[in-house]
């Protein structure tokens, strides 16, 4: 094999998020299957609608589970009821209004509404792993750079690029580094998403 300094390069990027992600669900009970079907679509059918005057487009609304389940007494030994549940997942692109969505979903479905998770994202992610990409590769040159000048020899070009390592792992993961703050109006700080990339190099010498 020809001679050759094989090293780890690591490099990130990061963005203020401009997508806001809220994980919600409808849940509605009733003392049978027909009639908690019915109570659900209904609330849902008005979450829908208050998240439409809110701002949320209909390729930003998506029906993400759904079902219905037996209720129990306490003993568990009988059923008394039923429960169906819808959940939605949706996209808010203006972060200010998203107090205002909330409590809009909160008065369509009452009692029914719940919220699971909210959650900030970059919509476009690419740009930021392509940058990503190119600093874990600078990172990897100049170290096999030192290591080459260290061993008395010229660096040659790259022969072979694994992303992930040592050898190929997942893709580039997000990481959510924002806070959400209670009370009022529901402000939601951005923070930043970060990408982060490591890519292994070999590099054959002169």
């Amino acid at each position: 094999m020809f001679d050759h300094v094989e090293v780890t390069g690591t490099g990130s990027a990061s963005a203020v998020p401009d997508v806001v992600v809220l994980d919600a669900r409808v849940s509605c009970d009733a003392p049978d299957v027909a009639g908690a079907l019915a109570k659900a679509s209904e609330r849902v059918s008005a979450a829908l609608a208050a998240a439409s005057e809110a701002g949320v487009a209909a390729a930003d609304r998506q029906s993400t589970g759904m079902g219905v389940n037996s209720r129990w007494d306490h003993e568990g030994r009988g059923v008394i009821g039923y429960s169906a549940y819808q959940s939605l997942r949706l996209l808010m692109r203006d972060r200010d209004g998203v107090g205002d969505l909330i409590s809009a979903l909160a008065r369509a479905a009452g009692d029914s509404f719940g919220l699971d998770g909210v959650r900030l994202e970059v919509a476009e992610k690419a740009p930021l792993v392509e940058q990503a990409r190119a600093a874990a590769f600078a990172d990897a040159v100049r170290t096999a750079t030192q290591y080459a000048q260290l061993a008395g020899r010229p660096l040659g070009q790259a022969v072979k690029v694994i992303e992930g390592g040592s050898g190929p792992g997942p893709a580039p993961k997000m990481r959510a580094m924002a806070a959400m703050e209670s009370g009022g109006g529901m402000p939601v700080e951005a923070g930043e998403n970060a990408v982060t990339v490591t890519v292994a190099v070999r590099f054959g010498l002169g």
